[in-house]
């Protein structure tokens, strides 16, 4: 997914473009992703490392040597190894990728309304699984939206539904009754995707580490990439489980980077000990707290239901493959380019997570 994301955005026209229009730029800045390992996790480092190889990812290794000759800027203290991307990362405009999306589908004939799902309509129909349960699958035949230019709730005749609705994802999916069936049931099954709120702070270093600045994953957990070429930088750090801050808004704490991502920073990049902050913003993560990978294709029980959710943060890296993905599923009932089936939610009722280590 991620090899063929990387391709998208490098021959973005190839995808995007329309004729008499003037090309795509999302401003995509070709730079590796550095990954940092102590002693303790450099084992998981090295097997990630075969795993990216074997699938054709143009990574390397570095000893602690090798990284500080090449970014003397680093201080490799309690470094025992790193990976550094040569080909296909790099970071990029969001909103001018979601932008050029929707004007090509528009130009292909694609409506765009807005609106908000309120609910759904759908028929039912009692089956038996293989485990002899006796179950209730459904066909969503309408979603019923709220737009902003009426009062009533309007009903919309569907042959399918799209659940991309992100940190939301599970309320979608609670409105078609998944998660709500008898405890121990498929139907009590919940989509396990929740909002988990980040922050993004954005610094000012004069004497920082400059143009060949990668996007730089520390093993503390700590992040930070260089931001133009103005010596500015945006970096953050994910909380631990139990010091998860509040979803219900979108305020920023300032103090959480005084005490905890500063000084991580500092630690690893030394001139880092002058920062500056000079912005900051929070969003939010479609956080799968089962495994922290998306879910893709199908619901076993509601039959015209696809899921492209829970991304936990890499939904923009996955987005060209997951969009091609969910078209096959619609167009020809299977993948075809790429096999997703192991993504899908039936993983939640055999108890089959995909796990990741070394991720930010």
């Amino acid at each position: 997914m991620s090899l063929f994301g990387a391709h998208f955005l490098r021959n973005i026209n190839e995808y995007l473009g329309i004729i008499n229009e003037d090309p795509v730029d999302i401003q995509f800045n070709p730079s590796g992703y550095l990954f940092l390992s102590s002693e303790k996790g450099a084992e998981i480092l090295e097997e990630n490392y075969r795993v990216q190889r074997e699938q054709g990812a143009k990574v390397t290794l570095l000893s602690p040597d090798q990284l500080k000759r090449k970014f003397p800027w680093i201080s490799t203290q309690d470094v025992a190894l790193a990976s550094y991307g040569l080909e296909n990362e790099g970071w990029f405009d969001p909103w001018l990728l979601l932008t050029a999306l929707r004007r090509k589908a528009m130009s292909m004939g694609v409506l765009h309304c807005h609106g908000e799902v309120t609910g759904f309509n759908s028929v039912k129909q009692k089956m038996l699984t293989a485990d002899g349960e006796l179950v209730t699958c459904k066909i969503i035949k309408q979603a019923i939206v709220q737009t902003q230019n009426s009062l009533e709730n309007q009903p919309v005749d569907c042959m399918a539904v799209v659940n991309a609705a992100g940190a939301w994802s599970s309320k979608v999916a609670e409105m078609v009754g998944i998660g709500r069936g008898n405890p121990g049931s498929y139907e009590n099954v919940r989509l396990p995707v929740e909002p988990r709120k980040r922050y993004i702070y954005m610094f000012h270093c004069p004497a920082g580490p400059g143009l060949d600045c990668p996007m730089l994953i520390d093993s503390s957990g700590v992040y930070f990439r260089r931001e133009g070429m103005g010596g500015n930088y945006i970096g953050g750090l994910s909380p631990p489980e139990e010091e998860e801050p509040d979803t219900s808004n979108l305020d920023v704490d300032h103090e959480y980077f005084q005490q905890k991502v500063w000084p991580l920073l500092a630690h690893r990049v030394p001139v880092f000990e002058s920062l500056k902050v000079k912005s900051a913003w929070a969003g939010f993560y479609d956080y799968n707290t089962y495994d922290q990978n998306g879910v893709i294709g199908i619901h076993p029980l509601v039959q015209n239901l696809y899921f492209a959710c829970g991304f936990s943060g890499h939904g923009l890296q996955q987005a060209p493959a997951v969009g091609r993905a969910v078209a096959e599923l619609l167009n020809s009932g299977q993948f075809t380019t790429l096999d997703l089936e192991s993504f899908g939610f039936q993983r939640f009722i055999s108890q089959q997570p995909i796990m990741e280590k070394n991720i930010v």
